[in-house]
């Protein structure tokens, strides 16, 4: 027989008291802080109102007139110029934070104050990223043990080997291509280094073309003379005609890959008539992002919350200024 059971039952009804008075002192404060909430509105709803009231107003008039508009690039590096890519649009962002009119109005953007800012990132392609060169799957594994793969594609190091990249021109109103993005562009494909290996991969590609079209000419050429030599061949030569068939095969084949590396080539030497290549241009979309257009809404919270630290912090100071009397009259 348990000679401690009536003690542990009165240990128990004990802390279910205490427990059950914890809970109901909570639920007490809860309900004199929510009518300390509701009185300091009702004291202050003259104040309250009148600051929503210039919170919204304000917030309606500045989400009309301070809008900001996002202007898309993108782009394709061509010759391995991608980190000269990022570091003009650095410098660009640099000149822009610095208000640097005179460089603008230099490179031909004459309202270079409209622009807030200028950023690029890449577009996410790892599949392309892999088919290019399949050594790329072993080095995102590589990278991929120390860290996450979303990680890894992102960062820096890794991301300047996509394709396309996206820039990014922010501005105050609605502009006009021939006022800011042409320029720019014009801007980023004016260094005299890659214009010579502008030239000079032109010229290979031309190259390449005329030596492969060269090669399906005399491919044609064979064709040609097998057809006319199979409508003499006499039916008994079947056995010839297998082994030679077999052998035509591979040069049908041949002609066939060749034809498609000079449509590759053909593309290439499409996109290297620029050394930064501008496949698509997306114009003024709003920014909706962070407060933008939502200042209405921001504005009223924000000065209602404003007043409320003020009263706080004013009723908090005279309590403990009297607090401080207090202490010295002992």
């Amino acid at each position: 027989m348990n000679k401690n059971g009536p003690k542990d039952q009165e240990d128990q009804e004990i802390d279910l008291t205490q427990i059950s008075k914890k809970i109901s002192s909570l639920f007490q404060r809860f309900n004199t802080f929510l009518f300390r909430c509701i009185q300091f509105f009702v004291k202050n709803v003259i104040a309250v109102s009148i600051l929503l009231l210039v919170g919204v107003g304000l917030g309606i008039f500045l989400d009309q007139t301070q809008k900001n508009y996002d202007n898309h690039i993108i782009v394709a590096p061509n010759f391995k110029s991608t980190d000269y890519l990022y570091s003009k649009i650095n410098l660009l962002a640099a000149k822009i934070a610095e208000k640097d009119t005179i460089f603008f109005k230099s490179i031909g953007i004459q309202n270079s104050k409209e622009i807030n800012k200028i950023t690029i990132e890449p577009i996410v392609d790892v599949y392309k990223f892999i088919n290019n060169n399949g050594l790329n799957l072993e080095l995102l594994q590589l990278m991929a043990e120390n860290g996450d793969l979303k990680s890894v594609v992102k960062e820096t190091t890794t991301s300047k080997n996509y394709t396309f990249h996206t820039i990014i021109v922010s501005t105050k109103a609605i502009t006009d291509p021939k006022n800011t993005i042409q320029p720019i562009l014009n801007y980023l494909n004016t260094s005299p280094y890659f214009r010579e290996v502008q030239k000079i991969s032109i010229s290979n590609i031309q190259q390449k073309i005329k030596a492969k079209e060269g090669i399906i000419g005399q491919i044609d050429g064979i064709l040609n003379e097998y057809s006319s030599a199979n409508d003499n061949r006499q039916k008994s030569d079947k056995l010839i005609y297998y082994n030679e068939n077999l052998q035509l095969n591979d040069i049908i084949k041949t002609k066939d890959s060749l034809t498609k590396d000079i449509g590759t080539l053909k593309i290439q030497l499409f996109n290297s008539d620029k050394i930064i290549k501008d496949s698509t241009v997306i114009m003024n979309i709003k920014n909706t992002k962070s407060i933008n257009g939502k200042l209405k809404f921001v504005l009223p919270a924000a000065l209602i919350l404003g007043f409320i630290f003020i009263n706080f912090f004013i009723s908090f100071y005279r309590k403990q200024s009297l607090k401080a009397q207090q202490n010295s009259t002992i």
